[in-house]
């Protein structure tokens, strides 16, 4: 696989997929090895306590033991965990985070939204390139991230408590897509995003890049 000292790896513990990419820095490029996703919708565990279930946490588990499998040559220093929403939310997130960590053998770290949604932004104007001003907008399994910011620097950055799984756990708990569940879903997103709205069209935007699986899933649909 290379040398060891080469190869880095990062692993995001999302609230609808888990995600881990492995890349190797070659002659100051890089270069990626693994690439893998898995939906374990963690955020589905929530109870109206916020605590996680027994079996959404093993779904968690259970993905990263495959995720270990492909961690062996790589320095635990050169690993990086992050957890994010649900594991913000959690009222027992430190169950599974010490498991989590006995799993990987490496540190996990729960991020702010603020900071998730930073990251975000960043990785946006890595690949994207430009410095055209840019809303960002990625809708996860427990909030929501929106972003403006010029080329690399941000302008307003916000995280917002809904998301594709918790929405469809409090509004369409049936499984009714019927239009009255719709109402009631888009209501209560209204709600949320008002406090900020005003800000963000402060800042303005040219070009809005959707940054989450939620939104390639549309696009695929």
């Amino acid at each position: 696989m290379g040398s060891t000292s080469s190869l880095y790896a990062a692993i995001d513990l999302g609230s609808n997929s888990f995600h881990m990419l492995v890349v190797r820095e070659v002659a100051g490029s890089i270069q990626t090895l693994t690439r893998i996703k898995r939906k374990v919708r963690l955020a589905a565990g929530l109870n109206s306590e916020n605590a996680l279930s027994n079996e959404a946490m093993e779904r968690g588990w259970q993905c990263l033991r495959l995720f270990a499998e492909r961690l062996q040559d790589i320095p635990p220093s050169q690993i990086r965990v992050v957890a994010t929403a649900t594991l913000r939310l959690a009222v027992n997130a430190g169950d599974f985070i010490a498991k989590a960590q006995e799993i990987l053998g490496c540190p996990v770290q729960v991020i702010s939204g603020e900071e998730e949604a930073r990251l975000i932004y960043q990785g946006v104007a890595h690949t994207t390139g430009g410095a055209d001003q840019r809303l960002v907008v990625d809708i996860g399994g427990a909030s929501t991230e929106l972003v403006t910011g010029t080329g690399a620097q941000t302008t307003s950055l916000f995280s917002l408590s809904m998301g594709c799984v918790t929405w469809l756990e409090r509004y369409f708990a049936d499984r009714n897509l019927g239009q009255e569940n719709f109402d009631a879903a888009e209501k209560a997103a209204r709600e949320v995003l008002r406090p900020v709205a005003d800000e963000l069209r402060y800042h303005g935007w040219k070009v809005c890049v959707g940054a989450s699986g939620t939104v390639q899933a549309l696009q695929e649909s």
